[in-house]
This record gives C-alpha cells, sequence and structure tokens, in this order.
C-alpha cells in the first residue's frame, strides 16, 4: 500500500513533494500524493501576521497527519513553527539548496523604486540596503507574485533563490548575499513531517542529510530564542558550522547582529540568547507597532 503524502496545491510545493516521491521511490517506496488545503493558501490579501503567521501553511497538513488522512507532509522548512503538535516527527530534512533571497527585476538595478515583498524581515533588509526602494505589501504564490510583476504594480520582487531553482525557473535579476541579505531561518531546506510511527519514520530517514540537519537545528534554536514571531525582521544563517544572525528595526535603520561559532544547539541558544538581550527594543518595538 502506497504512503499518502500531504501537501499543499501550490506549484512550488508541488514540486517540493514530487522531489521527495521521486527520491523515495527510488528506494522502492511507492506513494500517493493528497493536496490539502492551507489558511495561508485561502488568504492572501492579508499580511502574514495578521492571519496567524509562520504556521499558517503548516497547521491544516499536521492536522491531516494526527487524524490519519495522510502519513507524512513536505514542507519548506522555515515554514514550520517552533512549537510543534505532540505526535509529529520531522523525520527527514534534504540536502540545502540555496539560501538566498532574489530580487527579480527586468529594469537596471538603479531604475527599481517599488519592490513587493510580505516579509518584515525583507523589508527591513531592503530599507537598510543601498537602495533606494519603497518596499510594498505582497502575498500569493510565485505565479501571482510574477504576474504583478509583468503587470508592473512593482519594479522588482523577492523570491527565494531555491523556489526558483525547484520550479526551473531562470529569472532576470540580483542574487542577494545572504552574508548581507541574512534568510530567514532554514531557507532553502525541505522538510519531511511524518506521523510518529517507526514504520513510517525509518523510511524516510534515508533522505536526511546530517549536514544540513545540524545547521539548521542551530538556525532553529537562535529563533527559538529570539523568540519575537513572524512579525520581527531577523535573519538566521548557519553554514558548516558558521553563524550569523540578526534583527532589525522595521524601517531597517537600526540592527543587532552576531557572528559566531555555531557548530551546536546547545552554542546556537547562548546567541540566540544574547541576541534577544541586546535586541529586546526591536523585537518590543516591531511588536507595538504592529499591534501583535
Amino acid at each position: 500500500m502506497p504512503l499518502k503524502v500531504g501537501t499543499r496545491g501550490s506549484r512550488l510545493a508541488m514540486a517540493q513533494t514530487d522531489t521527495v516521491c521521486m527520491m523515495l521511490e527510488e528506494r522502492g517506496i511507492t506513494t500517493e500524493v493528497v493536496t490539502i488545503g492551507t489558511v495561508g493558501d485561502d488568504r492572501t490579501g492579508v499580511p502574514m501576521h495578521k492571519v496567524g503567521g509562520q504556521g499558517i501553511f503548516v497547521r491544516a497538513l499536521d492536522d491531516a497527519i494526527l487524524d490519519g488522512r495522510v502519513d507524512f507532509a513536505v514542507h519548506s522548512m522555515k515554514d514550520i513553527p517552533a512549537k510543534r503538535p505532540e505526535g509529529l516527527s520531522t523525520c527527514a530534512i534534504l540536502k540545502r539548496d540555496s539560501p538566498a533571497d532574489f530580487l527579480v527585476h527586468t529594469c537596471p538595478l538603479e531604475e527599481v523604486k517599488v519592490v513587493g515583498t510580505s516579509s518584515t524581515r525583507r523589508k527591513a533588509q531592503l530599507l537598510r540596503s543601498s537602495l533606494d526602494v519603497e518596499v510594498k505589501e505582497l502575498r500569493g504564490n510565485v505565479d501571482t507574485r510574477l504576474r504583478k510583476l509583468d503587470e508592473r504594480q512593482y519594479d522588482a520582487i523577492v523570491l527565494a533563490e531555491a523556489g526558483m531553482q525547484r520550479l526551473g525557473m531562470d529569472l532576470p535579476g540580483t542574487r542577494l548575499l545572504p552574508q548581507w541579505f541574512v534568510p530567514s531561518p532554514n531557507q532553502g531546506t525541505i522538510a519531511v513531517v511524518a506521523r510518529d510511527d517507526p514504520d513510517i519514520i525509518e523510511p524516510m530517514r534515508m533522505l536526511d542529510d546530517p549536514v544540513t540537519r545540524r545547521d539548521v537545528e542551530v538556525e532553529r534554536a537562535v529563533m527559538e530564542e529570539i523568540g519575537g514571531g513572524c512579525f520581527t525582521p531577523q535573519g538566521v544563517y548557519c553554514s558548516e558550522g558558521f553563524l550569523i544572525a540578526e534583527v532589525l528595526s522595521l524601517d531597517g535603520t537600526r540592527w543587532e547582529r552576531i557572528e559566531d561559532n555555531g557548530d551546536s544547539v546547545f552554542e546556537g541558544r547562548l546567541i540566540g540568547q544574547k541576541l534577544r538581550s541586546i535586541a529586546y527594543d526591536l523585537i518590543e518595538d516591531a511588536r507595538l507597532t504592529l499591534g501583535v
């Protein structure tokens, strides 16, 4: 009997799920895809922090696993919130793709004046940069965002480079270096979440990449200690044990940043605690400004 895999219906989510299914099929495991709608897909006209934040793309899939409609689900790991329901296991983290953001634009970079993104982190980093831009809210899947760019509602939009690669897209624009435009924790990684059942979990473990798992677990430790939810502009990126973490003001004029060794979850927690302490006013200002 095939294992049932839950996924969102967006083209990117389906592409990620297809990648996992092909990897499993190469190992003799058959799968059946079940598409499940989420709050994040249904309410694209509302900023993320007003519809539930980071977990809006995950909860419906969690429920489907726990009530037995599917056996496992495939996620962009950056969408998975810190607090997880009992009975679930993140049993595989695939080798990381590009962690970088990509600024999609067809006009010369110096002519970009209006940029679309729904991310408070991306907005703050763009406003901090040398670009002289206005940042406007933009929600929706990749195709929706590109359509609005084509309609000239924006001069540029920000996409995750990993998502473009997974969709086979070769778009014009500028790669934003992760050393300065520090990505969201776990950006560029695909995670497999399954019911806490050894018969399901064990086959998935073959897909796990231990180097990526270590890096993203350190990033999540930092994220958990900083707190602040999706409304706080924060970037956390660990690569082969070297960690960059920062918290910014919403307008990008102030920030606190730490660069340090991040070989373990313990070190990640210490760095997260220190960053939360020195950036506490930025976190509180964001919370009060956004009313969350």
